[in-house]
């Protein structure tokens, strides 16, 4: 049984919602997001708050209620809050700069590697050595700052690399010398 699904989304005041079928839009300051829920799962919309519920009970439904629930929500505080994620590059030599909306990482490659966002993603840099990435859609968000981090990841024996803000990384001990 889902406690996530369960629970009531609350819209807040400049948030505006249309349901059409399993087609739910959800438009805020911020942007627009569409969302199609699975046929298994139906959305009630009443006074400033949603709630979704099941037409069925096997396992496949119940495996979607809590996160088609998860989904919605994270669309609502995505288009009222919006989503970022700060990467940090260490190392000697390691930087980054915009070039337009493009993000160019200088990372101890013999080139430097150009990243195109998404059309919702802006990506802001700090200081040559901090990333910010920016949108409306949580999951864009994560997966292009996991497009980025992957590029060079932080290795255990210096650190050196590209790592989520305040992220800890388990150093190991080098080789022993005689």
């Amino acid at each position: 049984m889902s406690r996530i699904g369960k629970k009531f989304i609350n819209l807040p005041e400049q948030i505006e919602t249309s349901i059409d079928g399993s087609d739910i839009k959800i438009q805020g300051p911020k942007g627009k997001l569409i969302y199609t829920l699975p046929e298994c799962i139906k959305i009630i919309e009443s006074n400033r708050t949603l709630q979704l519920r099941k037409t069925n009970n096997n396992n496949k439904t119940q495996a979607l209620y809590g996160l088609s629930r998860t989904v919605v929500n994270n669309m609502v505080t995505g288009v009222s809050n919006g989503f970022s994620k700060q990467l940090e590059i260490h190392g000697v030599g390691y930087r980054c700069q915009m070039d337009g909306n493009d993000l160019v990482l200088n990372v101890g490659y013999s080139h430097p590697i150009v990243i195109k966002p998404e059309n919702s993603i802006s990506i802001k840099v700090e200081n040559n050595n901090l990333i910010t990435v920016v949108g409306i859609n949580k999951e864009l968000v994560g997966q292009t700052a996991a497009k980025i981090r992957s590029i060079r990841p932080p290795e255990p024996y210096k650190g050196k690399g590209i790592r989520y803000h305040k992220e800890i990384i388990k150093r190991k001990v080098g080789k022993a010398g005689k």
